[in-house]
């Protein structure tokens, strides 16, 4: 007599995932367009080029119990509203360990009275350490995100909210892709505020302004982005602009930190002989002390080669 088999179906567990709100009286940032995600360059994390839809369009997938064979699936839940100030965590982690260690990262960076807990413990899979990569995303350069919203849903990052200047908005994700490995995507949704400083980088337009090599004289295309630079400055004339000068960490530090003072101080002379008050303007020479992609590439040392404008008060 033939001996019957139990039929056995594999269960796999959803993905675990993190819903966080940040520091706003909407859960998602109030942009009514859709987002260019600009390409971050770094140490070989993989950054896709995305479009990210209207961030009023953006639903919370709803809560999963069951995953079919060979799938996984999310069970996130959408957030209440955060008030100015507060952090909204929420979504479905693996442990109570896992749970303690988000909030006192959380706790730690806004406060504890700022951080409102939603998320739960759940069967949820993990990829390799993605609590201590989760835990790398939680630190004190979320604070510059206002109207914001961090997803970490498995090994996927989407980031939204308002940031201050373009060079902040780059730098974030940038960072976010440095501390993780290759196996993790990110979409930066973040965008520059409509301000004094969204105009100034509007005008910059991510150009780099040109000296001839190793010295702090200007090139024809550097004047004429500063002759652009210029009109928008005279507009401003109630506010402060620092200018600030970077380099990339070829060579001396401190020959490149003076580098980078001399060639702020020559953007701001040349400003000056187009009508900008010199009392608007101070400079700083940072050299390679805040780069914004790896010196790794030529690539990245081009683009930590650059004139920062930074609206004051």
């Amino acid at each position: 007599m033939g001996v019957g088999r139990k039929s056995i179906r594999r269960f796999t567990p959803p993905l675990a995932a993190a819903l966080l709100a940040f520091a706003s009286a909407a859960v998602y940032a109030d942009d009514a367009s859709p987002v260019r995600v600009t390409p971050v360059g770094n140490t070989g994390a993989q950054v896709r080029t995305t479009e990210l839809p209207p961030a009023n369009a953006l639903t919370a997938p709803a809560p999963v119990e069951t995953a079919s064979r060979g799938s996984s699936a999310t069970s996130l839940s959408t957030p209440v509203d955060a008030a100015p100030g507060q952090v909204v965590a929420a979504g479905t982690v693996p442990d109570e360990a896992t749970h303690a260690a988000i909030l006192a990262r959380l706790r730690e960076t806004y406060g504890a009275t700022n951080v409102v807990d939603q998320i739960e413990v759940g069967n949820v899979a993990t990829p390799p350490n993605w609590a201590a990569n989760v835990q790398k995303l939680l630190n004190a350069q979320l604070k510059q995100i206002h109207k914001g919203q961090l997803k970490i849903d498995g090994t996927q990052i989407d980031v939204r909210g308002e940031i201050g200047n373009e060079a902040v908005r780059q730098q974030i994700a940038s960072d976010m892709a440095t501390a993780l490995n290759p196996t993790y995507t990110i979409r930066n949704g973040l965008r520059v505020s409509a301000s004094e400083q969204g105009l100034l980088d509007q005008t910059l337009a991510n150009r780099t302004i040109e000296f001839e090599t190793g010295s702090a004289t200007l090139t024809p295309q550097g004047h004429a982005i500063l002759d652009q630079m210029a009109a928008v400055l005279v507009k401003m004339n109630t506010r402060t602009v620092e200018i600030i000068g970077h380099t990339d960490n070829a060579g001396n530090r401190a020959s490149n930190i003076a580098l980078s003072q001399a060639r702020a101080d020559a953007v701001k002379a040349y400003l000056v002989t187009k009508g900008i008050s010199p009392q608007q303007m101070t400079t700083t020479g940072v050299g390679p002390d805040q780069p914004l992609a790896s010196n790794n590439t030529s690539d990245g040392r081009a683009r930590n080669r650059r004139i920062e404008f930074r609206a004051g008060s």
